[in-house]
């Protein structure tokens, strides 16, 4: 929710994350970076914490979210420091070791996926910009968000089955929406790695670009997202995001009842309502 504070730059630092948040006349951007080259961007459990409190203090004006890595990878996925004997800060590993806390394991689970949930919410567009490996939780990180750039040296891989576990952080209905559920098996049972040109014919990206292109392309994406009205943007994320589950005549009462409200606030805009 806006009005809570956003993590400080250490917080974030410590979490693998770096943000920037410019305003702007049409709106703001938020740019989230995975700050953990050294590490191939790997992801820990304080990271997916962290994405959850970016998320929900960030400032109203934010209109667009751009996640990006630093360094020759997107993300490597799941950081498998996290399961070393005496992280205690680990959920995760604290299963492990007492497989009884079944409870704390989900909840913690939970709270890991909020960092991924608030990305589909309408009144933003997120915008995954992916060069080198996104792996595991990296590739799953990229499928949360609405729309995809990748540099032509991309490479999508969902490990988490090769390593005896499941995709859990809600990279499996964005996948199986886009591809479809038997495309899905096969990617996901293979574990086999998907370039961007593949990547793309699976409409897995919107766009791929060379690498040094790639920022221009985010940043020329970025200003044509901007140029559309905010609510009419929301308004329409909301009904397409909705469409897969609804009816066509369910459909177009969706788009009706939109309607009438964006004809509403012209009318208030315009003094007569």
């Amino acid at each position: 929710m806006a009005g809570t504070a956003l993590p400080t730059d250490d917080e974030l630092a410590a979490a693998g994350l770096r943000l920037a948040v410019e305003e702007g006349a049409s709106g703001g951007v938020a740019r989230i970076t995975l700050a953990r080259p050294e590490r191939h961007n790997a992801m820990t459990d304080r990271t997916w914490t962290a994405l959850a409190h970016v998320g929900h203090a960030l400032p109203a004006s934010v209109r667009i979210v751009v996640i990006d890595g630093e360094g020759p990878s997107f993300s490597s996925g799941i950081d498998t420091a996290m399961f070393a004997p005496g992280n205690e800060d680990s959920a995760l590993n604290r299963f492990i070791r007492d497989p009884a806390g079944r409870a704390e394991l989900d909840a913690a689970i939970a709270g890991y996926q909020e960092g991924f949930l608030w990305l589909r919410r309408p009144d933003i567009v997120s915008v995954a910009a992916v060069h080198g490996h996104a792996i595991g939780a990296g590739f799953q990180l990229a499928l949360a968000c609405d729309l995809r750039i990748l540099s032509d040296d991309a490479d999508l891989c969902m490990k988490e089955p090769a390593l005896g576990l499941v995709p859990d952080l809600t990279g499996t209905k964005p996948l199986v929406d886009i591809v479809g559920v038997h495309r899905a098996l096969e990617l996901c049972l293979t574990t086999r790695t998907v370039g961007a040109e593949e990547a793309r014919e699976l409409r897995l990206a919107e766009l791929v670009v060379p690498r040094d292109q790639l920022a221009g392309a985010v940043d020329d994406l970025v200003t044509a997202l901007l140029e559309t009205p905010r609510d009419a943007a929301a308004a329409t994320k909301e009904l397409l995001l909705g469409a897969p589950g609804r009816t066509l005549a369910e459909q177009a009462a969706a788009e009706r009842a939109a309607q009438v409200e964006r004809f509403a606030a012209w009318a208030a805009a315009a003094g007569r309502g």
